[in-house]
């Protein structure tokens, strides 16, 4: 069973804990603590039990775990790309690998197959993935890149596997399937086609895992560029990691405005995810694939894991 993943972890986690809106806050630290190198870093997950964070390195093909304590990381290598990571309630992880959804266990590093999509398309990979509330891990496809965001376009679907194994599509016509997320409620499922530079919104019906009514709800400003990935905080508001843009993002869904910019001194940023004692840090990966030499001189810490603090609390 798959009944347990980040989402659902993430939605416990701040409804017992208190956390401060990073809006009453006035100044933020941001810290490269690992430099990874990655290819293209991607799906940073906190694990509360280890005090770690997983990530993935999509062309390198391996899952890492790195141990915020002892600084450790450990990686398992996978016979694909690998594009997303989320927990299990049973233990081990699920990830997608390839065009395969993967039953993942660390320690003898087996893979094992839970389904495959897109049979009759050999150039797709997936993308982005992340369970729902309810154990359903949704991910989509996309055609394999000939240089970073450069690809045959429409050419994915967003896919969801539920407990049971079976799979669901959900619509195609996909460019680059990216961030996604849920509201609070769980009434609400929040989706990227980076190609469309915009977020938009979903009903969800979390019984049935049906989603409806699709909107727009924030369209990217040019110097933002390309939307990557998203999670969302305990205001609701959504935090989106923009590609080429060097920062991350925070937005109201409702209103359709930005919040709030947060820099960081590397361009390709691709995804982000809370982590932390009581949840109160933003974790942030990045690729340094697409850099040329100068500009690996430039931003030497790319492809590493950031992670951002807010500080000088406003009482």
């Amino acid at each position: 069973m798959l009944e347990c993943c980040f989402c659902s972890l993430f939605y416990r986690n701040f409804e017992k804990k208190t956390l401060v809106s990073p809006m009453t806050m006035s100044s933020i630290k941001i810290e490269c603590v690992l430099r990874e190198n990655c290819h293209c870093g991607e799906s940073p997950v906190w694990e509360e039990a280890s005090n770690s964070l997983l990530f993935v390195d999509i062309p390198a093909k391996k899952v890492c775990r790195w141990d915020s304590l002892s600084k450790q990381v450990q990686r398992v290598t996978v016979d694909a790309p690998v594009s997303s990571v989320a927990l299990r309630q049973s233990g081990g992880y699920v990830a997608t690998v390839g065009t395969k959804f993967c039953a993942l266990n660390w320690e003898d590093q087996s893979a094992v197959v839970l389904a495959t999509v897109d049979k009759e398309k050999k150039n797709n990979r997936f993308n982005d993935g992340k369970v729902d509330p309810a154990g359903r891990y949704f991910a989509g496809t996309m055609a394999e890149e000939t240089a970073p965001a450069v690809l045959e376009r429409r050419q994915g679907s967003l896919y969801s596997l539920f407990p049971d194994h079976h799979v669901e599509k959900y619509f195609d016509q996909v460019d680059i399937s990216n961030g996604l997320d849920w509201s609070m409620d769980h009434k609400i499922f929040y989706y990227i086609d980076s190609l469309s530079y915009s977020v938009d919104a979903f009903d969800y019906d979390l019984q049935t895992g049906k989603i409806s009514n699709r909107r727009s709800v924030y369209k990217l400003e040019k110097e933002e560029q390309i939307p990557d990935g998203m999670c969302i905080d305990v205001e609701g508001k959504l935090w989106v990691a923009c590609y080429n843009g060097g920062r991350v993002i925070r937005l109201d869904p409702e209103t359709g405005k930005r919040l709030q910019t947060v820099k960081l001194p590397v361009d390709k940023t691709t995804s982000c995810c809370f982590g932390g004692k009581d949840y109160s840090e933003m974790y942030v990966t990045c690729a340094r694939d697409g850099l040329d030499s100068k500009g690996l001189l430039q931003q030497p810490e790319a492809g590493g894991i950031f992670k951002v603090i807010w500080l000088s609390l406003i009482f």
